[in-house]
């Protein structure tokens, strides 16, 4: 998987803070779907783990105290 070399974690935030949590969510299950096609010697020149600290972020900050528990919930609520 061709990763963009280009990343910019700030540019990448600001997009997160403008989705909606739903967006957020899907976003998130989207990059650790990724994050596991990625081979081990790849890891360390992948963004998608900033990709993935940058997402865990962002729904720490909206759902403080929480941690994950909103992005799981709704997993189990979308998995069926």
């Amino acid at each position: 998987m061709a990763e963009r070399q280009d990343f910019d974690a700030r540019e990448f935030a600001d997009h997160l803070a403008a989705m909606t949590d739903e967006e957020l969510f899907i976003l998130m299950q989207d990059v650790e779907g990724e994050s596991d096609d990625i081979a081990v010697e790849a890891r360390g020149t992948s963004d998608v783990f900033a990709k993935i600290a940058l997402v865990e972020t962002a729904v720490e900050d909206r759902f403080p105290g929480q941690l994950l528990a909103p992005y799981k919930e709704w997993r189990q609520r979308t998995t069926v």
